[in-house]
């Protein structure tokens, strides 16, 4: 026994490269795994939207030629418009950015890694399980790439349904690109239940001794809400895209209304996970905002309980709200004004969280480093998608804006500016204490500015170009919307080049970073357990469980 205690303090890694990364059942190096392959994956996905905006800059097809893809416009050339490879970028855009992204980065990244350490648990409750998950979510990834790179509809690569594969496009498209994105949904889907059923009994069984349900700080409530949103909506999506599977490949007909099928069927049962999937991709991104703020302002989050409750809240009405996505395909209107009533509703507690952050704030001593600046810029932005949110929940008005660029404007300042945002939030504030080493401050600050300037002069125009009426997913476009389009284009090449120096930055901060050597860098109101670990934490945490003085600083609530 005494061996083993003195083996359990020694904190160098005895684990060789392959052992430790591909055969992790460590909830810290499986979080890293998750935040690199998410990374890499985003790589991908942004390089596609840069690809669009190139098209989208000026009217008329000049770059995606049946000829071959052109990467300066020729006039003397002739160019056959590819619509097809158009279609492909949207879809494999969509598909990658919501399955592939910006989940995985946040709930299997941050999640994984900060969830465990905050309850003050020794690892998850199924550590196999959660090397099964990575590992599941890294062939699903595998799968969306390969679905781009195969025979698909119009007898070239790729299937150009759109992320949400509805039929009939999605049935009658030739090749087996489209079934290999559905399988690649269904891996990454089964890969996030799993992941999960781990989060939800770590968080229920393993908190450290002392700390009740309304003492768990709000990010480890945030990942534990998440999971409930993806235990519950995920086997829907499973249905729904197993029935478009049948459908395609074995002659049944649940979409065909020549069979007796519908698809609005469809419809309804993948909005009723679409809408909780948005939530899942933004409430951990609320629970990263709670940390941040309440550290830089150097004060105790405001209204703790309401906070989590609000949360709660959130995902409950997230499954009654769905078809606010589908106003415009003959539902009666008594239905249509339930789901506007609903769709409203939402907007109560997340006006509860962003009023208690502004009071968070307000009387505080704020610092303004660099992981503050994009929690601020996701309070501001994410605002901004909300009140458009209550624009395009009204059923009327929703009949001009539907599948118009107002709508891709919403989500984006929701998903690219909200979920985004509280990704690069977690990165800085979390990097130190992951890498062990610190990020270049200044750097950190020109990425904010970047990224804030170019999402902005992208997604703001959008909403006029909605306004008038331009209508999404169309590879070209009338000349009266070119001046909105050339702006946000250019928007679009300032974020890229802010997402490549923040590879630079991570690169920077691992090779040549300043070695950490206190355990808390920020201050003590940076309170949770995590801070009470070294920069970075020896492999095995918590052998000895954390004592209620370690991180009971608030009075009991």
């Amino acid at each position: 026994m005494a061996d083993a205690a003195i083996q359990g303090h020694d904190h160098e890694d005895e684990r060789g490269f392959f052992t430790r990364w591909f055969m992790s059942t460590n909830h810290k190096d499986i979080g890293i795994l998750y935040l690199v392959v998410s990374a890499a994956v985003g790589f991908i996905a942004v390089f596609f939207t840069v690809l669009m905006r190139i098209e989208l800059m000026q009217p008329g097809v000049q770059h995606m030629c049946l000829e071959g893809f052109r990467v300066f416009a020729s006039s003397t050339e002739g160019c056959t418009p590819n619509g097809h490879i158009w279609n492909v970028l949207i879809t494999a855009h969509g598909i990658l950015m919501m399955f592939f992204v910006v989940i995985p980065a946040l709930f299997g990244g941050f999640g994984n890694y900060f969830m465990p350490l905050q309850i003050g648990a020794p690892d998850m409750a199924f550590p196999r399980l959660n090397n099964l998950s990575f590992w599941m979510y890294f062939a699903g990834c595998c799968l969306a790439v390969a679905s781009v790179l195969s025979p698909g509809g119009n007898g070239q690569l790729g299937s150009g349904v759109g992320w949400v594969l509805y039929p009939p496009l999605s049935v009658n498209e030739g090749g087996y690109s489209m079934d290999l994105a559905i399988f690649a949904v269904h891996v990454s889907g089964a890969s996030s239940i799993l992941g999960a059923i781990n989060m939800i009994t770590t968080f229920l069984n393993m908190r450290a001794p002392g700390m009740t349900l309304h003492k768990v700080p709000l990010f480890a409530w945030s990942i534990f809400v998440t999971a409930w949103l993806i235990l519950l909506s995920l086997p829907v999506l499973a249905g729904a895209i197993t029935m478009l599977l049948t459908d395609r490949n074995f002659g049944t007909t649940f979409f065909d209304p020549a069979g007796g099928g519908d698809p609005v069927l469809y419809q309804h049962i993948l909005w009723f996970f679409g809408h909780p999937e948005v939530y899942i991709v933004i409430v951990p991104g609320f629970g990263i905002a709670s940390q941040v703020i309440a550290t830089f302002s150097r004060k105790p989050i405001f209204g703790y309980l309401p906070m989590v409750y609000a949360m709660v809240a959130i995902g409950v009405l997230g499954f009654v709200v769905w078809a606010h996505h589908m106003y415009t395909v003959g539902m009666s209107l008594s239905q249509q004004s339930y789901f506007m009533l609903a769709t409203m509703v939402i907007a109560v507690p997340t006006g509860i969280k962003i009023f208690s952050w502004i009071a968070t704030m307000w009387g505080g001593s704020v610092e303004f480093k660099t992981p503050m600046l994009f929690a601020m810029g996701f309070l501001l932005l994410f605002t901004v998608g909300g009140v458009t949110g209550i624009v395009l929940s009204q059923a009327g008005v929703d009949r001009a804006y539907h599948d118009t660029y107002y709508v891709v404007a919403h989500f984006h300042y929701t998903m690219s500016m909200g979920a985004a945002f509280t990704i690069f939030a977690g990165v800085y504030f979390w990097i130190g204490k992951m890498g062990g080493r610190e990020y270049p401050e200044f750097l950190g600050k020109v990425h904010f500015w970047l990224f804030f300037i170019g999402v902005n002069l992208t997604f703001f125009p959008q909403h006029f170009l909605g306004r008038q009426g331009m209508p999404r997913r169309y590879i070209d476009y009338p000349e009266a919307f070119a001046q909105w389009n050339y702006i946000s284009s250019l928007g679009a090449f300032l974020s890229f080049a802010s997402f490549l120096l923040f590879f630079y930055i991570v690169w920077v901060t691992l090779r040549r970073g300043a070695k950490i050597t206190e355990e808390n860098y920020w201050n003590e109101h940076a309170d949770t357990l995590e801070w009470t670990l070294p920069c970075p934490p020896p492999e095995h945490t918590f052998e000895t469980l954390p004592k209620q003085e370690e991180w009971d600083k608030s009075p009991a609530h």
